[in-house]
């Protein structure tokens, strides 16, 4: 019995995976990320970046517009079609009327600075994440909320 409960995987091992595959569903040329929203254990929202629904996906347009006119990774997100993984999964949260208020966020890239505030502002108080991101303002604003962001072991910086 011993033997079997060794190789359980953790909670956030666990609930990683599930954002994982939740980003194989993501239309972005550039990146898939994944979320996932838990609260007691249970499994609230989740989301990958992509269009809004039911417009175009950047590669029914023929490319990536951040690709076409070069901007960086971390930068100027409003120069794009898609809406990040966290943004879909707080938002599914809200169809449904599911509040995520002391949850958790698993998240397969750091957030960026606009959905570090809407995690902030959703009341969610633990994150964790499988990679980095080149996004300095998030950490600072995290960090003031008083927010730490869990790093998987295993996981590496991009």
């Amino acid at each position: 019995m011993s033997e079997y409960i060794d190789k359980r995987i953790s909670w956030d091992e666990y609930f990683m995976e599930m954002a994982e595959l939740t980003a194989r569903r993501s239309t972005c040329l550039r990146r898939q990320v994944g979320a996932v929203i838990v609260k007691n254990k249970h499994v609230i929202a989740t989301g990958y970046n992509g269009a809004p629904q039911g417009l175009k996906h950047c590669a029914e347009l023929g490319g990536c517009l951040r690709e076409k006119l070069g901007v960086p990774s971390g930068e100027r997100h409003e120069l794009c079609r898609a809406l990040h993984a966290e943004q879909n999964a707080i938002i599914q949260a809200a169809t449904l009327g599911q509040s995520i208020e002391g949850g958790t966020i698993y998240i397969t890239n750091h957030p960026c600075s606009i959905c570090a505030k809407m995690i902030i502002n959703a009341g969610i108080r633990r994150i964790v994440v499988r990679n980095g991101y080149p996004d300095e303002l998030a950490e600072e604003l995290l960090e003031e909320a008083g927010m730490k962001v869990n790093l998987l072991p295993g996981a590496g910086e991009e």
